[in-house]
């Protein structure tokens, strides 16, 4: 049976994730879901999701802090190919570097750094809410989203990719903000899936489902 891992470093409030990717893995008939801190877990691991909320640096420390959890994701993302999901601050740390607070470096998997949201006039930050997609590129974890439908933000810093052939989707926020990125075995949402209603669910759904 597949085994999807919701890797838990203390960073967030897991509840709502779980019971969205476990209710959809019921749903599409995709194996297990489990929210783990064990690296043994995430070896076995078939998908690995990692949230993340708070501040990029904070985050990491604690995903470091633990004795061989992020070398069992690296191996199993990098060497093995397992597919894997970052949301929010799990997102942001694929990238090179995060400029939040201090300069802190990231894992290195998508070129970029993550930057500071320089909003137009009128616009607030932390930008918080519901925000239209805009698709820029297709990708079977997004089948069946289009642009135009919404989804909940909740952020002050958004991942500058280096390349744009990585950049799959961003929203209007006074410029242009990153939504989501990805490459290869590799995807990454700034929103909140477990909180976007049907685009949230879908999302998840198609990534329990993903091959790449």
């Amino acid at each position: 049976m597949s085994l999807t891992v919701l890797v838990d470093y203390e960073s967030g409030n897991l509840h709502s994730a779980e019971k969205a990717f476990q209710r959809m893995a019921a749903e599409t008939e995709a194996g297990r879901v489990i929210v783990s801190s064990r690296p043994e877990d995430v070896a076995r691991a078939d998908r690995i999701v990692l949230p993340g909320d708070g501040a990029f640096p904070a985050c990491r420390a604690a995903l470091f802090g633990r004795s061989g959890l992020f070398e069992a994701i690296e191996e199993a993302v990098t060497v093995r190919a397992r597919p894997f999901l970052g949301i929010c601050i799990g997102m942001q740390m694929m990238a090179t570097r995060g400029l939040e607070y201090r300069e802190t470096p990231g894992f290195g998997w998508i070129p970029g750094e993550v930057v500071g949201i320089a909003p137009g006039a009128g616009r607030k930050v932390p930008h918080m809410g519901w925000n239209d997609l805009v698709i820029d590129r297709p990708h079977p974890v997004l089948a069946g989203i289009e642009t135009g439908q919404h989804a909940y933000f909740v952020h002050s810093y958004h991942f500058r990719v280096a390349d744009p052939a990585h950049l799959l989707a961003h929203c209007d926020y006074g410029g242009q903000i990153t939504a989501i990125v990805g490459r290869d075995n590799l995807i990454g949402a700034q929103f909140h899936p477990e909180k976007s209603q049907s685009v949230g669910l879908r999302l998840i759904a198609s990534f329990l489902g993903w091959r790449p």
